[in-house]
């Protein structure tokens, strides 16, 4: 028997250490399984929770699994909102009944949203492993009679998200065998959880995602309603006799930005479109293109300055720099089109602030575009949009090669508006057209010269006769004060002069900062190109020799105010 007995303990302790080998295997293959059914599934919160239970109940075999998820993950206060649970086959004859929702207001459901070691688990992040249900006070026996449940063990763990958050608690009760849940179930159920917390955490992220995605759907649906044009507008002027471009005056460099009301500038765009062919070359439907200029039109907001007569008057300007300076020759026909749409759509949308204030205030459009042309990229994504909207594609008959050229161009031209890509690009135009060295066959070149064509255009209020070009800068500089009033009140920040209504007094010094070290340059250089443009050099000539004017009264009315203040005061002392 001494010399049998080692052999059979060997055999024996072999055969413990393949059944605690197979055991780690099937676990491991468990766990592997959890894996795949998290992937397989992470669009319904219901069905992955289901998938969950019954996983759990076949690595520890228990009678009973539930899962509770948090109202608010950050809220100090443990408050259940949902819970489920199941019942292994064994307690129900049927499975697929025994899975339950919460929302059927049971005497069990009630004790799984209440029960203090489910709450103790999420308040703590600590799992509670109870051997002897009737030995802890912690549980209600009487919540056994009324369920008619009889809980023996109870082994409670939390649910982590990926943040390390507690998102919930997942718990099983009473193992098949009847003995207590051990370490090693602990430990499994451990590394479960985690799996679960992150296919949970997914899943309510997806539905979170589904939801928001819903609402901008709606939106989206609303505002294409709302910011899109009547029916009745599109008929009215699709009928309309279009004036002539002498009758209407558009080619002229000097034109009266004041002189069209809001309907002939639809008409005056219609014409621009047709006289530069580009209706017939890349036959643009008519009543689409009646309906995009409405639209347009329609989201151009209320703002002093930067609204849809803006837009008319820069893309009017573009209109006769092509047409009478000859520039139509330089440009391609697809960017003849990407340069006149871009000046219609260039401000879309503006909100009457510009790029600094969005950056100091951190809003919207600053977090979703960034710091860098932030209002310029806005305008171009809601062109984009408008474009893409049902029956408002005017570019719907070009070739797939020609649609990509021209929006990539018009991308550039509604860029270009931003002053500061200007001043980046404007000393390589202008040693260009210094030095006549240059090729516009060049592809950088040409893009600069684009560039600077959006530009002169914008900033061509400059240009116009004195009375025009005042005109536009009071209500450039009502729209500045504005906003300085904003960032006084809602930023608490000291605006600089241009946008400060208590330095009015400053407007012809700034005005003749800004003719001098943004506009004049321009121009100059473009002349330097093409001397038909020469009436708008003196025009601005002639503007800023108006606003030095104006600023010599101050000064003069300043120093005498500050004389008579001193005279007052020598008066009084000697009294």
């Amino acid at each position: 028997m001494q010399t049998y007995l080692p052999f059979c303990g060997i055999a024996i302790s072999n055969a413990q250490l393949f059944a605690a080998s197979r055991k780690e295997y099937d676990r491991s293959r468990a766990l592997l399984e959890v894996v795949n059914d998290l992937f397989e599934e992470q669009t319904d919160l219901e069905k992955i929770v289901k998938k969950i239970m019954h996983r759990a109940q076949t690595l520890l075999k228990c009678e009973r699994c539930s899962v509770l998820l948090l109202e608010d993950i950050d809220s100090p206060v443990v408050k259940f909102t949902k819970s489920f649970e199941l019942m292994s086959p064994k307690c129900s004859a049927d499975t697929e009944n025994s899975f339950k929702d919460s929302m059927e207001k049971s005497s069990y459901s009630d004790w799984l949203i209440n029960n203090s070691i489910a709450e103790l688990v999420a308040s703590t992040g600590l799992p509670v492993n109870v051997t002897d249900a009737y030995q802890d006070p912690r549980l209600d026996a009487e919540a056994d009679q009324i369920s008619g449940f009889h809980i023996r063990s109870v082994l409670c763990v939390p649910i982590w998200n990926s943040n390390h958050q507690i998102i919930g608690v997942a718990q099983v009760l009473n193992r098949l065998d009847g003995k207590p849940f051990d370490d090693a179930d602990q430990r499994l159920f451990e590394a479960f959880v985690i799996f679960c917390g992150l296919g949970i955490n997914n899943t309510i992220m997806y539905d979170q995602v589904k939801k928001s995605w819903a609402k901008q759907s709606v939106a989206l649906d609303v505002l294409s309603y709302h910011a899109t044009c009547s029916k009745a507008e599109v008929d009215k002027f699709k009928a309309a006799n279009i004036p002539l471009v002498s009758e209407l005056a558009i080619d002229d460099i000097h034109f009266d930005d004041f002189s069209l009301d809001v309907d002939a500038m639809i008409t005056a765009a219609l014409r621009m479109f047709m006289e530069l062919g580009m209706v017939q070359k890349f036959k643009i439907d008519y009543e689409t293109l009646c309906r995009w200029l409405l639209t347009v039109r329609k989201n151009y907001r209320m703002v002093l300055y930067h609204n849809w007569r803006h837009a008319f008057n820069v893309c009017q300007l573009m209109f006769a720099m092509l047409t009478t300076a000859g520039f139509q020759e330089i440009l391609t026909e697809v960017e003849i089109l990407a340069v006149i749409v871009g000046c219609l759509c260039h401000d879309l949308d503006h909100r009457g602030t510009n790029n600094a204030f969005q950056a100091k205030s951190g809003s919207a459009l600053a977090q979703l575009y960034g710091t860098s042309a932030t209002l310029e990229h806005h305008h171009f994504n809601h062109a984009v949009m408008i474009l893409q909207s049902e029956g408002h594609n005017i570019f719907a008959n070009l070739s797939s090669k020609e649609y990509s050229d021209l929006m990539q161009l018009l991308k550039q031209s509604i860029l270009a508006t931003d002053i500061t890509l200007y001043f980046e690009r404007r000393t390589e135009f202008f040693e260009l057209v210094s030095k006549g060295d240059y090729n516009w066959n060049v592809k950088n070149q040409r893009d600069i010269f684009r560039s600077m064509l959006m530009t002169a255009c914008d900033l061509g209020a400059v240009t116009k006769p004195w009375e025009i070009s005042r005109q536009v800068a009071e209500l450039v500089t009502s729209e500045f004060f504005e906003q300085g009033d904003r960032e006084r009140a809602e930023l608490k920040l000291t605006p600089s002069a241009i946008f400060d209504r208590n330095r009015k007094d400053e407007l012809p010094r700034l005005q003749l900062e800004w003719i001098d070290s943004i506009c004049m340059p321009l121009y100059q250089a473009l002349v330097k190109v093409n001397a038909k443009l020469k009436p708008m050099l003196d025009s601005i000539a002639v503007n800023r020799s108006k606003w030095e004017e104006l600023h010599q009264k101050m000064l003069f009315s300043d120093t005498f105010s500050a004389s008579s203040s001193s005279l007052t005061v020598s008066v009084e002392d000697i009294h």
